[in-house]
């Protein structure tokens, strides 16, 4: 099976993915895909004009061309988790104890051998170049135009807080809940929820990160979906190329952004769009 057949068939878990990974099912044998470069991205932010500010810290694997990512909690990583990586390969890292490499290893194989193109059910949505603002917004405007419109989505479940796509989705007059294991507050200054679970009910739509991959909270929203049929859209920094093959499968639409990501270069990127439509659902990001 080549890497275009393999691709327009959805699977329905994580682990049915890596199974087809391990059984070369996608083109390339992992036993034999190695991992060159480690490497771990730490970043703190308050854009200008607003009254707080995050940390983010993404694990990365380089492939080949291709590198996949993770976010991790700041300083959650154990020190030498980068050079046990380092010269392994994809089957080795698959079966790692740490979830973050795992995730991070299936994502830079993905990424390799089923690249964010059209043959793989891509569409290129540019992002423009400016401050970390402007683009932040403008990523969050493609975003939010992958969901429904009203009336189909009155209430929308935010799983993963970001103000730029909470702003957006006030913009369009649509209600949401805030949900991330963090907690607090957004900025303005509404409660965010951390029992996500508990908020589903009162939701007709999810906006999720692609951190639940990463962090194990993924596959109930997943199942919550497809028990539902309520529209699922997710956001991926991690797992921009893994999230995708669930497309059809209880995902409505994924906004791809794979490493580097808006936030460390003013320059102009590109989002890679994947929806039930096909090819993405989304309007061009345009400016701030």
């Amino acid at each position: 099976m080549t890497a275009a057949a393999g691709a327009v068939h959805a699977v329905a878990s994580v682990a049915e993915l890596v199974s087809r990974v391990r059984e070369g099912r996608y083109g390339a044998d992992p036993a034999e895909q190695r991992i060159s470069v480690a490497f771990l991205t730490s970043q703190a932010v308050r854009h200008g004009g607003r009254a707080s500010g995050y940390r983010n810290e993404v694990l990365s694997l380089r492939l080949a061309e291709a590198v996949g990512s993770c976010a991790v909690e700041p300083g959650a990583l154990p020190g030498d988790a980068l050079d046990g990586c380092v010269g392994a390969d994809i089957g080795q890292l698959l079966a790692h104890p740490l979830p973050a490499v795992r995730t991070a290893a299936l994502d830079a194989y993905l990424s390799h051998v089923l690249p964010h193109t059209p043959a793989h059910g891509a569409r290129p949505v540019p992002l423009p170049a400016g401050s970390s603002l402007l683009k932040s917004r403008a990523r969050a405007r493609a975003v939010v135009s992958l969901l429904p419109p009203a009336p189909a989505v009155r209430r929308v479940l935010v799983v993963g807080v970001v103000n730029s796509l909470l702003e957006q989705l006030r913009e369009r007059g649509t209600d949401y809940v805030p949900c991330d294991l963090k907690g607090g507050s957004t900025e303005w200054g509404e409660h965010v929820r951390t029992d996500t679970h508990a908020e589903l009910d009162r939701c007709d739509a999810l906006l999720v990160s692609g951190m639940t991959l990463g962090n194990g909270t993924f596959t109930p929203l997943l199942e919550h979906a497809r028990a539902t049929a309520k529209p699922l859209v997710l956001f991926a920094q991690t797992g921009s190329a893994v999230l995708p093959r669930f497309v059809g499968s209880g995902v409505t639409a994924v906004s791809a952004e794979p490493y580097p990501f808006f936030w460390l270069d003013g320059g102009p990127g590109v989002l890679h769009h994947y929806s039930t439509a096909g090819g993405g659902a989304g309007r061009p990001a345009g400016t701030a």
